[in-house]
């Protein structure tokens, strides 16, 4: 297997399940309702956001991989719509899904030659070091997230 399968599969189990932290996206987001996800928390993001977020860079990857362009920029990366429905959640959250897939499904495409390579422009490192900061951030927005959902439940008791 090379370092391209082992990334691709670092990034799925993420999300989906069966990694080393035991922790994933799916097994977090499976029972927050559109409600709890757009509960605000004051000094907080919301749920919602910190999926929107971390989906928000990971297409900004994706357009890197399949344009060959660049078009993110920090301050938008929380600007999500509106959700007021059980159905505008559920299709953030199948988003996000869809784009782990189509992410894992480029990064795998990749040589270890051109893992090293740089990303986008110099400034930004490798290729290798963006695709694991992906994986990093979404643990780490993970974390969030499940400090959320406890803190909501504490606050419905």
């Amino acid at each position: 297997m090379n370092l391209s399968s082992h990334t691709a599969q670092q990034i799925r189990e993420a999300f989906f399940g069966k990694n080393w932290t035991a922790s994933s996206f799916k097994d977090h987001l499976g029972d927050v309702s559109w409600e709890q996800a757009t509960t605000k928390i004051p000094s907080f993001n919301t749920i919602a956001a910190l999926v929107y977020h971390v989906n928000y860079y990971m297409e900004a990857i994706l357009m890197v991989f399949r344009e060959g362009k660049l078009n993110a920029s920090d301050r938008e990366s929380f600007n999500h719509p509106p959700i007021t429905s059980k159905e505008e959640w559920e299709a953030m959250v199948a988003r996000m899904y869809k784009n782990v897939e189509a992410f894992a499904g480029e990064v795998e495409k990749l040589t270890n030659e051109q893992m090293a390579e740089d990303f986008w422009e110099n400034k930004f490192g490798s290729l290798f070091r963006n695709i694991h900061g992906i994986v990093e951030h979404s643990h780490y927005h993970l974390g969030q997230i499940v400090f959320l959902k406890k803190m909501l439940a504490a606050n419905n008791n």
